[in-house]
């Protein structure tokens, strides 16, 4: 599934992405948040694309690469995975390339994503996971409405917060 914005062309991952994604996913920055193994070599992140493409057949995830309309290399990843079994709530994961902070690039993608999951999944809720320290996706998620669930845990992650957005009924 493809999805275009104003600068932004998000499209399902594949094999020729394969040290694009190696270079988001072992990036020092990107993954100062997230709790992974990151991958080492190339085989490593084809593995990874592989055990996404799997997933997106099954209908388990969707997933998208980020790149700039006028470019072909990925930038950055969005996703929405970990579906209720009644299929009306899931939860969104992105990451970016630090050279593509601070330029309003992930809060375009997330726009189109919250909209393709109320709009073409008929979601009903979207969650998002965040560590309490990471504080540009805190802003982002407060920019696009989601509120702090103060009582609910990341369980596993004690240092995550949990956000949710619920389709405007």
């Amino acid at each position: 599934m493809r999805i275009e914005t104003e600068r932004l062309v998000l499209k399902p991952i594949d094999e020729s992405h394969v040290e694009d994604i190696l270079k988001i996913r072992s990036n020092k920055v990107v993954n100062r948040f997230v709790k992974r193994i990151p991958p080492k070599t190339n085989y490593d992140a084809l593995d990874f694309i592989l055990t996404i493409k799997k997933r997106v057949e099954n209908k388990e995830t969707s997933y998208w690469g980020i790149s700039l309309k006028d470019h072909t290399n990925l930038i950055g990843t969005i996703c929405l995975y970990r579906f209720s079994e009644d299929r009306k709530e899931a939860e969104v994961g992105y990451e970016l390339l630090p050279d593509y902070h601070r330029k309003g690039i992930m809060s375009e993608a997330l726009k189109a994503v919250l909209n393709f999951g109320f709009n073409e999944l008929h979601l009903d809720e979207i969650l998002a996971f965040t560590n309490k320290f990471n504080e540009t996706s805190k802003s982002l998620l407060l920019k696009h409405q989601f509120i702090l669930e103060e009582g609910k845990k990341d369980e596993g992650f004690p240092e995550n917060l949990v956000f949710s957005l619920r389709k405007n009924m």
